[in-house]
C-alpha cells in the first residue's frame, strides 16, 4: 500500500510508523516543515504527486485538559482548518480510502453508560474540550458526507479513547492524565516528596488505550477497511478512577508517599467510556494491560530524560 500519514511526528502517527505491520508497505509522512497541512494548494499538488492508496489522518493540535482551557481558539480553528485541508484535498485528488482519527471528547458530556457512536451530537459537550470536540465532530461528519455523496469514496473514521503511551508528551503543561502523574510522581520521588495532590475528588473515571494498541486497530483497519465501520470506537471498554491511575503509575514508579485532593481544580467529564461493541464484532480488542502499558510509557520516559 502507499500512505500518506499526517501527524507522523506526533504520539499515534510514531507509534504507527514504529509497528513491525508498516513492512513492505510504502508511507509519506512529511514533517510541518515539509507540507503545511494549513496550506490547502500545496497539500492537494502533494498528495496528486504522490497518488497514495490510503490517506491516515493524525495531526491536530492536541492537549491535555490546561492546554485546552488556555487556548480554546487555537483548538478549534487549527484542528478545523487542518482536518477540512486534508479530507477535501484527498477528495479532489481522487483519494479513494482515507481513515481519520476523531477523540472520545467528541460525545455529550454526562453520559453514564458507555459511548456509542450515534451517540455523537446528541447533546452538551463538555466545555474544558469543546473546541477541539468542535473540530473533530466536523471532521468526522464531512468524512460521512463524502462517503454518503459518491460511495467510491470510503472515508471512515476511528474514535479512540485517552491515548498514552510511547511518544507521549509529560510537559504538564501540554500533558494528557496519565503522561501528566507520571511526570508528577517521578518527580515527587526524585526530589523525595512526600504529599502529592490530585484534582478533584479522584472520582472521575477515564478509560486510556496504549497507543501501540491504536496502531495495531489502525492497521487492521486498512486491512480491512471494507468491512470496518463508517464511525469505531477503539478502546479497552473499561475504565478506571483518577485516583486508580494515581494507584497504578505509583505502584510501577515506586512512589510510596501520600495523595491529597484539590477540590478547587477542574475536572473535566465524570466520566469517559467508549462502547467497544462494534470493534468486538469487527474483531479487534486492545493486548495491552493497563499496568503492562504504563510501565512501557515509564521506559520511555527514562530513557528520555537520560537525552
Amino acid at each position: 500500500m502507499r500512505i500518506f500519514l499526517t501527524g507522523g511526528a506526533g504520539m499515534v502517527g510514531r507509534n504507527f510508523l514504529e509497528s513491525p505491520l508498516n513492512e513492505g508497505h510504502e508511507i509519506f509522512a512529511p514533517s510541518s516543515a515539509e507540507l503545511d497541512l494549513r496550506d490547502y494548494d500545496a497539500l492537494h499538488q502533494y498528495l496528486q504527486k504522490t497518488c497514495p492508496d490510503y490517506v491516515v489522518h493524525c495531526a491536530g493540535k492536541v492537549g491535555g485538559i490546561n492546554a485546552n482551557i488556555r487556548e480554546p481558539v487555537g483548538f478549534l480553528v487549527e484542528n478545523l482548518d487542518i482536518g477540512r485541508n486534508v479530507i477535501m484535498a484527498s477528495k479532489n485528488a481522487g483519494v479513494k480510502r482515507l481513515l481519520n482519527l476523531g477523540s472520545s471528547c467528541m460525545y455529550p458530556r454526562n453520559y453514564s453508560s458507555p459511548l456509542r457512536e450515534e451517540m455523537i451530537l446528541s447533546g452538551e459537550l463538555e466545555p474544558t474540550n469543546e473546541g477541539y470536540a468542535l473540530a473533530k465532530i466536523v471532521a468526522a461528519r464531512l468524512c460521512d458526507y463524502i462517503s454518503r455523496e459518491d460511495e467510491a469514496f470510503q472515508y471512515k473514521t476511528l474514535v479512540p479513547c485517552n491515548i498514552y503511551g510511547r511518544h507521549d508528551k509529560f510537559d504538564p503543561k501540554n500533558s494528557h492524565m496519565v503522561p501528566a502523574i507520571i511526570h508528577k510522581l517521578h518527580l515527587a520521588k526524585q526530589n523525595n516528596i512526600s504529599e502529592v495532590d490530585i484534582w478533584g475528588d479522584g472520582h472521575a473515571r477515564r478509560e486510556f488505550l496504549y497507543a501501540g494498541d491504536l496502531s495495531d486497530c489502525m492497521w487492521r483497519a486498512l486491512v480491512d477497511f471494507e468491512h470496518m465501520p463508517q464511525v469505531m470506537n477503539v478502546g479497552l471498554g473499561m475504565d478506571y478512577s483518577v485516583n486508580e491511575y494515581y494507584e497504578k503509575v505509583a505502584e510501577v514508579i515506586g512512589y510510596t508517599g501520600h495523595f491529597t485532593h484539590d477540590l478547587s481544580k477542574p475536572v473535566g467529564m465524570k466520566q469517559k467510556l467508549v462502547d467497544v461493541t462494534k470493534s468486538s464484532t469487527w474483531g479487534w480488542q486492545a493486548a495491552t494491560s493497563l499496568q503492562e502499558g504504563i510501565a512501557l510509557t515509564y521506559d520511555f520516559y527514562l530513557e528520555k530524560e537520560k537525552l
